[in-house]
């Protein structure tokens, strides 16, 4: 009975958690990848922000420390549907929520829209293969690739990284890759990614003693001190932080850093950790026990039938 409740939560988070990154990104949506011509349908009736607003009042009203922003109302990579993105905010953090109108504009629909068809990965894996410029680990010509969507101040991140590196431990054999994504509300999370990436092309070793020590201290980096604290940090993985400190600052380090982030949002990353196995998205990470994310792997690398 217990292997069967732990089996039906894993299928739950899977489906329906689990492309939801653990700290969600509390700016402007993600950008859609291009869909499919929808000649043949009618545009969507787009809620007014009147009615959305009124709608989050009656949904959360009660709840007196809870407040909203509207950030964006627009029409949905699927036919017929709005999609709505809303800031909540509360004493606990702020994340991004999502839902969508049906055409009649009586129902909303919460959860995350998934890729379907016979090779439902297909798309990500392909645009990722392409895209992916991080540091990575293990073998080039892997069958399987692990790319990872990390911002260095998210606490979340901090926590999944014992799962991440478990997983990356127990399967030598696939590739992984790390892609900075870091969040617009966190205050020193643009600059610690660029630090990393500084890092991460003067050394690829050093770069996952320098994301590892980040993390370790994550709770003493501040705005003000982020300098000093990621040129230490630098330091002591073995590069020369000033050196580090100069690249950091140049425009085309930014300018790699926002490529990251744009190859994160062509495959729906709205939040940090979000990782890909071969293209299938899984949020939550350190929610899916250690056996689950080694068989998703092992399945991943099996022969399409």
């Amino acid at each position: 009975m217990r292997s069967s409740l732990i089996q039906s939560s894993v299928i739950v988070i899977l489906l329906a958690a689990s492309l939801a990154g653990g700290q969600t990104a509390a700016t402007k949506p993600a950008a859609q990848p291009a869909a499919k011509s929808t000649s043949s349908f009618p545009p969507p009736n787009l809620p007014s922000e009147a009615t959305v607003d009124s709608f989050l009042q009656q949904t959360f009203g009660y709840q007196k420390d809870l407040t909203w922003k509207i950030s964006g109302i627009k029409p949905a990579p699927v036919p017929g549907l709005a999609q709505v993105d809303v800031v909540l905010a509360s004493g606990q953090g702020q994340q991004l929520s999502r839902f969508y109108v049906t055409p009649d504009g009586e129902h909303a629909v919460v959860g995350d829209i998934i890729p379907f068809g016979s090779k439902p990965f297909e798309s990500a894996k392909k645009v990722l293969d392409m895209g992916v410029t991080g540091p990575t680990r293990g073998p080039k010509d892997a069958t399987v690739t692990i790319v990872e969507f990390g911002d260095l101040q998210c606490p979340a991140c901090k926590a999944a990284q014992p799962a991440i590196e478990g997983l990356v431990s127990a399967e030598p054999k696939a590739r992984f890759v790390f892609q900075n994504f870091p969040l617009e509300m966190h205050n020193w999370a643009a600059k610690g990614a660029a630090y990393s990436g500084c890092v991460g092309r003067t050394s690829n070793d050093a770069f996952w003693k320098f994301v590892s020590k980040t993390y370790e201290t994550q709770a003493d980096i501040t705005a003000e001190n982020a300098d000093e604290k990621l040129t230490a940090l630098a330091d002591g993985a073995g590069v020369k932080g000033s050196e580090v400190a100069a690249c950091a600052a140049k425009p085309e380090t930014k300018a790699r850093v926002d490529a990251s982030i744009a190859l994160g949002k062509s495959v729906e990353v709205t939040g940090t950790p979000s990782l890909f196995v071969n293209g299938r998205k899984i949020g939550n990470v350190s929610q899916i026990p250690a056996e689950v994310l080694k068989t998703l792997v092992e399945f991943a690398g099996q022969p399409a039938k």
